[in-house]
């Protein structure tokens, strides 16, 4: 059986681009028929996240291993707020592009991504974490303490 000790969780380098874009491709072209062939695709999604990847930068990724390949991910943007006069924290974190290929969901991998993710937020003083959850993810997030805002709009142009 197939558990999450069988694959290691860790912070994807710039090493790591074209299994990231590879993931991208994957995971967005399964829900949408794609506009672009993978050919097309990945050189421009490898060109945006190589810089984006590089330390110090406001984007993080983590990245699921299992015998030596990359099998899911998930990135996090640091949102900077305005700067703040009373004891409001200044930083936003948004959650994306979360993806762990089917053969590899169900074992607690996920949790694991997840976890580094937010673990990252707790050490980055982060104010409040926030996402776009499928039907399916949903329950995944609300086990990590995920609620639905009552103080947020949402202006949706698509």
């Amino acid at each position: 059986m197939n558990t999450a000790a069988d694959s290691q969780v860790r912070r994807a380098t710039t090493a790591d681009v074209r299994a990231l874009a590879t993931l991208r491709y994957e995971f967005r072209s399964r829900s949408k028929t794609p506009v672009e062939s993978a050919d097309e695709f990945l050189p421009r999604c490898i060109e945006w996240m190589q810089p984006r990847i590089a330390d110090g930068a406001r984007w993080r990724a983590w990245v699921l291993e299992h015998d030596g390949a990359i099998v899911g991910n998930i990135w996090l943007e640091i949102v900077e707020k305005l700067p703040n006069p009373n004891v409001e924290r200044e930083l936003h974190a948004y959650i994306t592009n979360f993806f762990v290929r089917p053969e590899r969901r169900n074992t607690g991998a996920g949790s694991r991504l997840l976890q580094a993710a937010l673990d990252e937020c707790r050490r980055s003083n982060v104010d409040c974490v926030f996402l776009w959850p499928s039907d399916r993810s949903r329950p995944l997030y609300e086990r990590h303490g995920f609620v639905t805002p009552s103080s947020m709009l949402v202006l949706d142009e698509h």
